[in-house]
């Protein structure tokens, strides 16, 4: 009996040790990983999710008792966390392994790699009303100089691509009404439906971007030029290069592990631009000039904006053609307005994020005999500087 107790005092040390020596591991590894984050170099910037990360926060009174600075902490933290690009990749991969996920990051994933802009915003309605009443108000104001072209997405191109019960507005119909609207205000529409379906099988959008390919790009400046009698630059006579390995907005919301990158194409072209600084309504000072395609850009993630060197509020292009047209765009029109050289001796381009005033006094100023207001249908049933369009001149 005694033999029995002996024995049976060991092997209870040594059951009651398990849950030290497990806390102490975990507080090793806790405390290694503490030391890891703090000497981790820190960004400011995450390529892969093509944004800017959190910084440190600046510690006072207020926002501590507030709870502003631990919130900020704690977004800092997450931002600035070791080896965070391969944890996203696992959680991607995860989530398309064992959840079956069909949405990430707003982005809803299609198949054969597909990726698709969600197409369901509870302000839409207000803000398309707001953006076409302002593009109808510009088109009476200029009558027969306006065209209007907007991009329809990819998912009405390529709809069995789209995952199923996919949550989309009925976009073809939400068009109609659209290209209505506008042709009843004296625009000229573009509508690229039956040539895009025409050629589906050519490679107009990216696949892990939102934007169309240069491609695409063409095929709808294509149907521009027949609109107006043009005749459309040539790329099979054009020296063409490709860029691989492009990864776009849509993969830095996902992190789709097995995403096939995308290849942008463009052609080198001799013409030059000069992009504007603006100063107010009209005036602009000179800030540099150079190539349409800035071909550093193409080394970093965001390679769509080597197009005209990214989206500036006031840009001017010397064309080969006759007349000139002013383009009132979103970052669509950055890979087709380079196609205009061809047709045009000058090419006013304005982006509403960089210039906070109404075209007319562009018109005017300028002296130009056309305008080509050219969206993607995602950017102009949501974006809030499109209401520019309807700005009066303020220039007597």
């Amino acid at each position: 009996m005694e033999k029995n107790v002996y024995r049976a005092k060991p092997q209870n040390v040594q059951k009651g040790s398990r849950p030290g020596a497990l806390l102490m591991l975990f507080c090793v590894l806790l405390f290694s990983f503490a030391a890891v984050n703090l000497f981790w170099p820190k960004r400011t910037a995450s390529e892969l999710e093509n944004r800017r990360l959190a910084s440190l926060p600046t510690l006072t009174v207020k926002s501590l008792l507030s709870g502003q600075w631990g919130t900020a902490f704690g977004t800092w933290m997450q931002d600035q966390v070791a080896g965070r690009d391969g944890l996203l990749w696992l959680e991607s991969a995860v989530n398309a392994a064992c959840l079956q996920k069909a949405e990430e990051g707003g982005i809803l994933l299609g198949k054969d790699g597909w990726m698709f802009t969600k197409q369901f915003d509870p302000n839409a309605a207000t803000n398309l009303d707001r953006n076409l009443s302002a593009l109808c108000g510009f088109a009476e104001r200029w009558p027969g100089k306006v065209t209007f072209l907007l991009a329809p997405s990819a998912a009405v191109t390529y709809p069995e691509e789209l995952p199923l019960a996919a949550p989309m507005t009925d976009e073809n119909a939400a068009l109609d009404d659209i290209f209505a609207q506008a042709r009843a205000a004296g625009a000229q529409v573009v509508d690229l439906r039956g040539a895009y379906t025409a050629y589906r099988d050519e490679y107009l959008y990216y696949r892990t971007d939102h934007h169309w390919t240069t491609q695409g790009a063409w095929r709808a400046y294509e149907q521009f030029c027949a609109m107006h009698g043009l005749t459309p630059f040539d790329i099979t006579a054009a020296e063409r290069r490709d860029v691989p390995e492009f990864y776009g907005t849509h993969y830095s919301a996902t992190r789709r592990w097995n995403v096939r990158p995308d290849v942008i194409t463009w052609y080198p072209l001799p013409n030059e631009m000069t992009v504007y600084r603006v100063n107010g309504e009209a005036d602009f000072t000179p800030d540099h000039s150079g190539p349409l395609v800035d071909e550093s850009k193409f080394a970093a993630r965001d390679k769509y904006a080597a197009f005209l060197g990214g989206n500036n509020g006031y840009t001017e292009i010397e064309g080969d053609g006759e007349g000139s047209i002013l383009v009132i765009k979103d970052s669509y029109a950055n890979c087709f307005i380079p196609f205009l050289t061809a047709n045009y001796a000058r090419i006013g381009v304005v982006d509403f994020r960089g210039y906070a005033y109404g075209p007319d006094s562009l018109m005017e100023t300028g002296g130009y005999d056309e305008a080509l207001v050219l969206y993607n249908y995602q950017t102009f049933i949501a974006d809030g500087d499109a209401v520019n369009l309807a700005r009066p001149t303020t220039i007597k």
